[in-house]
């Protein structure tokens, strides 16, 4: 089953998310747990049915199970292998091994899920595929602390499908722990830096890894940072300092320069974030960086149609500094301009 283009305009809040399913044994006198459905299959054996989602923009195609080549080496035994996808060697990884959970007897032909972010390509094997569902974020919940826990970080949100409960896995960390030279990862800011401007920065990211990583590089870098765990959130601050700013008279940027954001995130996503400030009055002007494992050559041009502008692909993180210091720079030189040619 290849992927379906469904056209999703960028900035509405909404995304689509490919639900898929593993099936584990059914234990003897047990009970299902959160998400789980108990399932009877045509030869008499029953297995719990755990229900699970990635964002459709992550999703090459959806294919039956390949001819797997066992590589000499890998870093978890959950890698099988990997296969020939129209001249393309891809890793597959069982995901239900790599979750610690067994697999269950059917009869049912596992399906690949092939997925493309962060600049690799890796595939997914699961029990089965449903289907695409179109969602808005604000259905979305943050896991709370206690799945998170216990899922040690890989689910970014649950959400209630058609009476189902469906764990948003976060594919990244699988893919960055079973190869950290994936993951994110800072560097020299280099010996010419100059960290001495004190430029303000808003941080949209759910992640609270990440959220810490680029706090600490951009504080590095002689920024003042806050930080947000989604796009609400930061939307609320800015409300706040657009307050701030009219009551006091001051100019916005004595509160923020700079937003940067995450694309996914729950209640708010960063395209959605992005199109409000660009469509505000007083914070139009803003320079917004997006920073975001959705940032390909393929979907660019969803930044570019809310009106991103900068756009870096993670893992990249050393860049945001770097970045976000040009695109303040660049605004303080326009509005020079303009004030001298007034």
């Amino acid at each position: 089953m290849a992927q379906t283009n469904i056209l999703l305009e960028a900035g509405t809040n909404e995304l689509e998310v490919v639900e898929f399913y593993l099936d584990e044994p059914a234990p003897p006198n047990g009970e299902p747990g959160d998400g789980q459905i108990t399932t009877e299959h045509p030869d008499g054996t029953c297995s719990y049915r755990g229900y699970y989602g990635v964002n459709v923009a992550k999703v090459l195609e959806i294919i039956r199970m390949p001819k797997v080549t066992e590589l000499p080496e890998v870093q978890h035994p959950s890698v099988l292998g990997a296969f020939n996808l129209r001249s393309r060697i891809i890793p597959l990884v069982d995901l239900a091994m790599w979750l610690e959970k067994q697999h269950a007897q059917t009869t049912e032909e596992p399906k690949t899920i092939v997925t493309e972010f962060n600049n690799v390509t890796t595939a997914f094997m699961v029990s089965g595929v449903n289907r695409i569902h179109r969602i808005s974020w604000e259905e979305v919940e943050p896991p709370n602390k206690y799945v998170a826990a216990v899922s040690s970080n890989t689910i970014i949100g649950v959400v209630k499908l058609e009476g189902r409960i469906v764990f948003l896995l976060d594919l990244e960390k699988v893919v960055a722990d079973l190869n950290p030279r994936l993951g994110l990862r800072l560097d020299d800011l280099g010996a010419n830096w100059d960290a001495s401007r004190g430029y303000r920065a808003l941080v949209a990211d759910d992640s609270a890894l990440v959220r810490e990583m680029q706090r600490d590089l951009l504080e590095k870098a002689g920024f003042t940072v806050e930080v947000t765990t989604n796009g609400r959130e930061a939307w609320d601050r800015l409300m706040n300092f657009k307050r701030r700013s009219e009551e006091e008279n001051r100019p916005i940027t004595d509160f923020v320069q700079v937003v940067v954001s995450d694309i996914e995130m729950p209640v708010m996503d960063g395209l959605n974030l992005t199109l409000r400030i660009k469509e505000d009055p007083m914070l139009k002007n803003l320079p917004v960086l997006l920073f975001s494992s959705l940032i390909t050559d393929k979907l660019r041009h969803k930044g570019e149609s809310v009106g991103a502008d900068g756009q870096i692909s993670k893992p990249e993180v050393t860049q945001l500094a770097k970045r976000a210091a040009a695109l303040i720079q660049a605004r303080e030189a326009a509005l020079a301009e303009k004030q001298a040619n007034s």
